[in-house]
């Protein structure tokens, strides 16, 4: 796929996620299919810049290309100089966040709070593309504040005035959150008048569900974010459907125990041994759902201070489970849908 200028694998995105889509989980999905991955949100607060977090989410060592950084703030100035910080540090691709539902986001006025300030949102968005000529920016969206204030096909006419080179959707208002059911139409009302690459995001969960949604909106892409986390592998599952109409089989036990030994060494090397143990935790947890006898295991997992300990509880319940039974589908529970994700 032809994408803003890079020539990409597919039309698979990984969807930027706060406190998820760091370095070793960009690098993991574009192994497992994803065409692209776009970066946790990067603070536009310069004074920020030199704190280990913000570093360790401008950190594109190594990582397939092209680079996607997402930018978050509020102010034309500061995001502005957040998108030449970046570019200068290696981004190939700088997105802004419009879409991020979180309160303590929107409280500052980022994020989704910006979609009710259109005249901000102009400024923002021709700051930034003036700021790095001839790096592609593109903008995340929701369909607007709330079911009465949709204001997506307002933002589409400002995005392409002021340059923007594609546009995400979540096909959900900020006050929706993430409930609900996505709205597949407004994408779709919205794709019937770009003449941008519209890229469409909510509720794409599996293979089946990708095709459908590439259909109802005419979107040139899709964007998976939550149904990603524990299952990185779906973006081969879905390239494959979409390629052949026919289904890939279900990782092996012995597959889901490979892949995430080396998320977590990754994990423990990036972040450090103490924030990488409990930054580790959340990711076992997602690699578990819907096993037998996970959840007893996810309440111990918590209690686990150190890397040895975690290794070896992840292996002896890996060993056990494949004594079972090799092939395993996933099975959603409504407790998969309770999953809090910070950025849209």
């Amino acid at each position: 796929m032809e994408f803003v200028g890079f020539s990409l694998r597919n039309n698979l995105f990984v969807a930027p996620m706060a406190g998820v889509t760091d370095r070793p989980f960009r690098q993991l999905c574009k192994k497992m299919g994803a065409g692209l991955a776009v970066s946790e949100m990067v603070t536009s607060n310069s004074l920020l810049y030199g704190s280990a977090k913000t570093q360790r989410r401008a950190n594109h060592d190594g990582e397939v290309e092209p680079i996607s950084v997402q930018i978050a703030g509020s102010i034309p100035a500061m995001m502005a100089e957040a998108a030449r910080h970046n570019v200068d540090r290696g981004a190939q691709i700088i997105d802004i966040n419009m879409g991020c539902p979180a309160k303590k986001i929107c409280n500052v006025m980022a994020g989704s709070a910006l979609l009710r300030d259109e005249p901000l949102v102009g400024q923002i968005l021709a700051a930034v593309v003036n700021a790095v000529p001839g790096t592609p920016v593109t903008l995340k969206i929701r369909t607007g504040w709330d079911k009465t204030n949709r204001n997506a096909l307002t933002i589409l006419k400002i995005a392409e005035q002021s340059g923007i080179r594609a546009l995400a959707m979540h096909g959900r208002t900020r006050a929706c959150g993430y409930t609900g059911q996505a709205e597949y139409e407004t994408i779709a009302a919205v794709k019937a008048q770009a003449r941008i690459p519209i890229i469409a995001n909510g509720d794409i969960t599996s293979p089946e569900k990708a095709q459908q949604v590439l259909a109802a909106t005419g979107a040139d892409a899709l964007m998976i974010g939550r149904a990603a986390q524990g299952r990185p592998w779906l973006f081969r599952e879905i390239e494959h459907f979409l390629a052949t109409g026919t289904h890939l089989l279900p990782p092996s036990v012995s597959e889901i125990h490979k892949v995430l030994l080396a998320h977590l060494e990754d994990l423990y090397d990036f972040y450090g041994i103490e924030t990488g143990v409990r930054v580790a935790r959340k990711h076992i947890s997602w690699y578990t759902r819907g096993l037998v006898g996970s959840a007893a295991f996810r309440h111990g997992m918590n209690l686990l201070p150190d890397i040895a300990t975690q290794q070896r509880a992840v292996n002896d319940f890996f060993y056990a489970l494949a004594e079972r039974n090799e092939h395993l589908s996933y099975i959603q529970t409504e407790n998969d849908n309770d999953i809090e994700e910070l950025a849209a």
